[in-house]
C-alpha cells in the first residue's frame, strides 16, 4: 500500500475510533514522522505551464530539448524535474507513423495441387537451443501429400543456403510446378 493510502487509512482509523495519532499510525502500520511530515516543495504550477506551452508549440520536443530551452529562457530547475512535471502533465513526443513496406502483387490463387511435386510450401521454424543460442529450421512440405519435402537446420540460413537445399533436393526428385512461401505479415493477419 502506498505511503499517501496508508496515511488516510491512519487518518480514517482516527476519525472513526478516536484514538491517538500514534495508535492511529500504529495499526495503519506507518512510521509517526509521515503523519505528521508536511511537503517543503515550492509551487511549479508556473513552471509547469510553462513546459505545456512549450510542448504545444513544438510538439516534436521531448523534455531533454524542453529542459535546454527553460534554462535558455533563465529556469533552474533540473532535468530530471522537468521530466517528473512533463510526465505529470500527461506529455510524451509523438512518434511518426512507420511507412508499411510494399506488399508483392498477388499473381493470382495457386490452383490445389492434383498429385504429388506439384505444389510445395516453405517457411522457417525458430527455437533455441538449451544454452539459449536461437536456429532456424527450413521446412518444404508437398502439399498433395503432406511429404516433408526439406528440412535444413542452421543458426543462419541465407538466401545463398536456401538455393543449395532446394537445388540438393532437385538432385534427386522433381521440382514443383509453385512453390508458395509464408510471408509474416499474412501469417500475423490470419
Amino acid at each position: 500500500m502506498r505511503p499517501t493510502r496508508r496515511r488516510e487509512l491512519a487518518q480514517w482509523i482516527r476519525d472513526h475510533y478516536q484514538v491517538s495519532c500514534r495508535r492511529a499510525c500504529a495499526l495503519a502500520e506507518i512510521c509517526p514522522n509521515t503523519w505528521y511530515y508536511t511537503s517543503q516543495a515550492r509551487d511549479a504550477s508556473a513552471l509547469r505551464m510553462r513546459i505545456r506551452e512549450i510542448a504545444q508549440a513544438r510538439p516534436r520536443f521531448g523534455y531533454t530539448r524542453i529542459w535546454v530551452l527553460l534554462r535558455r529562457e533563465g529556469w533552474r530547475d533540473n532535468k530530471k524535474r522537468v521530466h517528473r512535471l512533463y510526465r505529470l502533465e500527461g506529455l510524451q513526443v509523438r512518434m511518426r507513423a512507420r511507412r508499411k513496406k510494399r506488399l508483392s502483387l498477388h499473381r493470382g490463387a495457386v490452383s490445389a495441387a492434383t498429385g504429388r511435386h506439384q505444389h510445395w510450401s516453405m517457411d522457417f521454424v525458430h527455437d533455441q537451443l538449451v544454452t539459449g543460442r536461437a536456429f532456424r529450421v527450413l521446412t518444404v512440405i508437398d502439399q498433395w501429400s503432406r511429404e516433408s519435402v526439406l528440412l535444413e537446420a542452421n543458426v543462419a540460413l541465407t538466401g545463398r543456403s536456401v538455393v543449395e537445399a532446394l537445388e540438393a533436393v532437385a538432385a534427386h526428385r522433381p521440382l514443383p510446378k509453385a512453390i508458395t512461401v509464408a510471408c509474416y505479415h499474412e501469417l500475423c493477419q490470419a
